[in-house]
């Protein structure tokens, strides 16, 4: 067994960290979060996974596990910080990864392992990371160790997507595809699928840009569709019929840390050839202001309407609001001037004791994100919510 180094203990990091400490690695969790670092050694996770904290109350996971603020020396250092896109540019921040790797440079010894599960741009092990490496004086791949493997995680199911779903490894040489095998295959029920850094860097980006092509299709016929006077969902429910056609369900827009962010990374290595990738990014990206628009012009012969939005995480049933698209419409309507509120019985701040109170003296109920808990309340009491609002009017998206 092995001392684990785990950078960053958000969606990625705390989950690894936990399955490590689980299959008997000393394992230590940093973050620059004081709060979420007293939280887990209080035994509280900041994710709602009742499996994972399950897994860190059991007595030798507390053992084995630690968080901090500082890293310490260990054998084996996993990098699981974000990798934001400067919005200007519509380029990669690699700057928390590369602080990340700075702060655990004091800390490495001969014979070390760095995993990178971080998403990155291809070529961002072999031209970033490893010279910043190979400032401690070891040489990366005789000395020190890299690979590059990154995460696949759902928010909703971690614990069971960490592992069961196949992992890439993508060592910068076969000794590191070795060592980065050996650690998770102690917890990884999934394959272990070996290749070299630089495809593992796009495979990545591939998985996630590919759901955004789709997606965007799904949306671009839905705009067709509005204009041509066919509904969408039955014309989408018939195409699918054919044994080769899944066309997805169009929506507002595309939310959460991957899927709206990744495939910008790889515009960003190939501007003269990713030309399908940026259209489709434009599409999704355009969507919340498309669905604005709609409810202006829906709204357009109530005078001062009162608004009311529902859901504001960046799909059903989680409670996960990274970039999403359902927040950038409630701002777009308060930046117009409306009369609008938002609500999410998920998300602490914005919770509601009943539909029928929200909606009360409302001009129009708009479901943008639907919730299981959300959408069984109003179908159990439709009745009774439409007769507490003025105007009768209910969206869903």
């Amino acid at each position: 067994m092995r001392k684990v180094i785990v950078i960053g203990c958000g969606y990625v990091g705390l989950p690894a960290a936990l399955l490590l400490a689980k299959a008997g690695h000393q394992v230590v969790g940093v973050d620059i979060n004081t709060e979420l670092v007293s939280n887990i050694n209080k035994g509280k996770i900041h994710i709602e996974d009742e499996k994972l904290q399950s897994i860190l109350n059991e007595p030798s996971v507390r053992k084995n596990f630690v968080a901090t603020n500082k890293p310490d020396y260990g054998d084996v250092f996993i990098i699981a910080v974000p990798t934001p896109i400067d919005r200007r540019r519509k380029v990669s921040d690699l700057s928390y990864v590369m602080n990340a790797i700075e702060s655990i440079l004091p800390f490495l010894r001969k014979g070390n392992l760095v995993i990178v599960e971080s998403t990155i741009p291809p070529l961002t092990c072999r031209e970033r990371i490893k010279p910043l490496l190979e400032k401690t004086g070891l040489n990366v791949g005789n000395e020190l160790f890299l690979a590059h493997c990154p995460e696949r995680v759902l928010p909703g199911n971690i614990h069971d997507e960490i592992i069961k779903n196949d992992r890439i490894i993508g060592g910068i040489n076969e000794k590191s595809n070795a060592m980065a095998k050996e650690i998770y295959e102690t917890f990884v029920e999934g394959k272990l699928l070996i290749t070299d850094d630089v495809t593992a860097e796009f495979c990545k980006l591939m998985e996630n840009t590919y759901r955004d092509v789709n997606i965007a299709l799904a949306n671009e016929f839905s705009l067709i569709a509005e204009s041509v006077g066919v509904d969408i969902y039955k014309a989408i429910e018939m195409a699918n019929k054919h044994p080769r056609v899944k066309i997805h369900t169009p929506g507002i827009g595309v939310g959460g840390h991957c899927i709206p962010i990744d495939p910008w990374f790889i515009a960003e290595i190939a501007p003269d050839k990713a030309n399908l990738i940026r259209q489709a990014r434009i599409i999704n990206d355009n969507m919340p202001r498309y669905v604005a628009s709609k409810i202006r012009k829906i709204l357009s012969k109530i005078k001062n309407p009162k608004i009311v939005l529902l859901g504001r995480s960046y799909k059903p049933n989680v409670a996960d609001e990274r970039e999403s698209p359902a927040i950038e419409i409630y701002e777009i309507l308060k930046t117009d001037g409306y009369n609008v509120e938002s609500y999410d019985p998920l998300i602490t701040g914005y919770k509601y004791d009943s539909l029928m109170n929200v909606a009360k003296g409302s001009d129009c109920l708009i479901f943008l994100v639907n919730h299981n808990i959300m959408m069984k309340e109003f179908e159990e009491n439709r009745e009774k919510i439409l007769s507490q609002m003025r105007n009768k009017l209910i969206l869903m998206f």
